[in-house]
């Protein structure tokens, strides 16, 4: 069983992941874009899976119909995804401390991805 932790630039916020953890995922979106101010690299897990030990300054934006985004109102950290559904929440690989065994293994709204750089590591979907 995975167990990883995690926490914000100024450390107001600090969660901990006990259980799986998907393979970490490029967004392009112009969300993910604007959010972020690149692309985003996201794992994700069951709610369940992922502890908030510190909550400090963690603010949710309705960033979609679909979807509200989690960050420090502190320090700015985007920290996580979490769509209507509930069936996961996605962690921004970033803000994993320390190392994560985890591996970037594709690309998703591609089309939408910055005109500024290329995709070539992996096929972008």
């Amino acid at each position: 069983m995975n167990k990883l932790s995690g926490s914000c630039m100024c450390g107001s916020i600090q969660y901990q992941v006990k259980g799986d953890l998907r393979e970490v995922i490029g967004c392009h979106c112009h969300l993910c874009r604007k959010s972020s101010g690149h692309f985003t690299a996201a794992t994700a897990t069951h709610p369940d899976s992922l502890t908030l030990l510190k909550r400090g300054g963690l603010k949710w934006y309705r960033s979609s119909a679909a979807a509200q985004r989690g960050f420090c109102c502190r320090c700015g950290s985007s920290l996580f995804w979490k769509p209507d559904h509930g069936n996961h929440i996605s962690i921004f690989a970033g803000s994993i401390d320390g190392g994560s065994k985890l591996t970037l293994t594709s690309h998703i709204c591609a089309q939408e991805k910055g005109d500024y750089y290329l995709i070539q590591d992996i096929p972008a979907h």
